[in-house]
């Protein structure tokens, strides 16, 4: 199943109520309609030296190691690889019904040298480290979340001794959560205006809010991405600050229809990235409209965003890339002025672009 597919699944709502905010804004939030640079990037293949992959959705980079979520694997949902070369080292997190195996796995983040995973399903946060030999994974640490935690989707590392959870219940936009998964406290809010289901159907709300996350610990700066609409929110836990950038696209949208809420608007970023200098996002953009008509005439359109959105730290639109491929995933290293990509489309799934 193609995450387009997968996403149209998972983001209806049992709420009979209307749920299509206009597209406007209100003071405190900025409107962007373009980016003061465009640029179109010609990718290289990344040449593996093993692994097949059945649907590459996440990658991570950490010093000299990769690591590469295959959100379908069939017996593993992790692969590390040396960097740059992405020569293969080791597989991980079995997929299974075996308590220390994985059900699900929505992401992963690296704390040092050592790499955190989430499984949703199981509702639980493990710890892995490299073996002494430094080319396999060993499980460490569960941390099952707290109860009052809804189903958890995506996570940072706030520090060595604290995660951070999109919060799904609409009554708040994150959960800081300790080392043994106990929910400390709820903070932040949906920055929509649509009154009525801010009042009558947060939970619905906050779903169709849904955003993927990425948070750097040296500059404070903790950024998500709304997966419908065009909208980036940025909260610097050092000073405290709130911004929000609406794009032409405006806010996530549904209607409801026999019950249930189906995205009406767009499908919009899909990765998101925070480095010491700028915010970088993958961007899709594709009508649920179009999408719909396109299966129902067999046709077969490449999964993924053929864009990389570049923000300033405090939000301000730098520069679009526009990319020959179709992508999911980013790793940005601006040492060495490349993006590394994931591509499910085709053969030779990671790609590189250079920024030079």
């Amino acid at each position: 199943m193609s995450y387009i597919a997968y996403t149209i699944n998972t983001i209806f709502f049992s709420l009979l109520i209307s749920c299509t905010p206009p597209k406007t804004t209100t003071s405190g939030k900025e409107v962007y309609t373009d980016f003061p640079q465009e640029q179109e990037l010609k990718a290289k293949p990344v040449l593996l030296d093993t692994i097949l992959f059945r649907y590459p959705f996440r990658l991570h980079v950490e010093d000299n190691k990769a690591v590469v979520l295959d959100l379908h694997g069939t017996d593993y949902f992790f692969h590390a690889f040396s960097y740059p070369v992405f020569h293969y080292l080791s597989s991980f997190g079995r997929r299974g019904d075996a308590p220390q195996n994985m059900l699900s796995a929505e992401n992963f983040r690296w704390n040092g040298a050592f790499l955190w995973t989430l499984d949703a399903n199981k509702s639980e946060l493990t710890k892995f480290g490299f073996a002494l030999s430094g080319d396999s994974l060993l499980r460490e640490e569960a941390v099952d979340l707290d109860k009052d935690i809804l189903r958890a989707l995506d996570f940072v590392m706030c520090d060595d001794s604290t995660f951070i959870i999109p919060d799904y219940s609409g009554n708040s936009r994150f959960c800081r959560v300790d080392r043994s998964g106990k929910l400390l406290h709820k903070f932040g809010s949906i920055p929509s205006v649509n009154e009525d289901a801010l009042q009558n159907a947060r939970p619905a709300l906050a779903q169709a809010w849904r955003s993927f996350i990425d948070y750097n610990p040296r500059n404070g700066v903790l950024a998500a991405v709304t997966q419908l609409g065009e909208v980036l929110e940025i909260y610097n836990l050092k000073d405290s600050t709130h911004i929000v950038r609406i794009g032409p696209h405006g806010e996530p949208e549904f209607r409801i229809s026999e019950g249930y809420g189906i995205p009406t608007g767009i499908m919009g970023f899909s990765d998101v990235q925070v480095t010491d200098k700028a915010i970088y996002a993958v961007f899709h953009g594709r009508s649920f409209k179009d999408i719909a008509r396109d299966a129902q005439n067999g046709a077969h359109n490449p999964d993924g965003g053929q864009y990389i959105y570049v923000f300033s730290l405090t939000g301000k639109p730098l520069k679009k890339y526009v990319l020959d491929h179709y992508i999911y995933g980013i790793s940005v290293d601006e040492q060495r002025g490349v993006i590394t990509a994931t591509d499910v489309n085709i053969d030779e799934p990671i790609i590189e672009y250079s920024l030079n």
